[in-house]
């Protein structure tokens, strides 16, 4: 998965591509992530993001890798609280859930519902098990862990030095239902 791949939101008015091969591909299990998925999936029009045992799936891309082909106008910011350390962004158009963005980080997490089903990216970790009141009802198909691992925080600084440690801004039109 090394060249560009062209996705985007369900009406298809917004379109992204992301170049080259991801951070990470991973499923996360957090309380927050958990908690924005039904409020996401009851937009609109939204679709539920989550796989059946409540991860949500996604793609960790360097910011200066992914590239907004059309639909800017269209991306709008969700947020669990006024405070909270990060935002999840939809495309208003169509309410499609885009990414995962942390305060200050230079990854993006892209959902993995916005590849084709043929060539989505395989998840190869979960993450955060452990905000689950029973992780037991995981499969283990890839490696269920508690927490970020040191390697989780190793690719993802790896990622930030190739970037000469710089972090790109991505301009939303506001929050979603504004």
């Amino acid at each position: 998965m090394n060249e560009a791949v062209t996705i985007g939101c369900s009406c298809g008015a917004t379109r992204l591509e992301a170049a080259g091969a991801p951070i990470l591909v991973s499923e996360c299990l957090c309380n927050s992530c958990r908690a924005a998925a039904p409020r996401l999936a009851a937009l609109p029009g939204a679709r539920n993001i989550l796989t059946s045992y409540g991860a949500t799936p996604a793609a960790e891309y360097r910011k200066d890798r992914v590239r907004f082909l059309s639909g800017t106008e269209q991306l709008r910011d969700f947020r669990l609280s006024a405070d909270a350390g990060s935002r999840r962004v939809v495309a208003a158009c169509c309410n499609t859930p885009l990414f995962l963005e942390m305060n200050g980080a230079h990854w993006l997490s892209v959902y993995l519902h916005l590849w084709p089903e043929g060539v989505r990216p395989k998840p190869e970790l979960r993450t955060m098990v452990g905000d689950l009141p029973d992780p037991s009802v995981l499969p283990d198909d890839i490696p269920n862990r508690k927490s970020h691992t040191i390697g989780f925080y190793a690719k993802l600084a790896g990622a930030w030095a190739a970037m000469g440690f710089r972090n790109p801004r991505i301009e939303v039109a506001g929050p979603i239902g504004a």
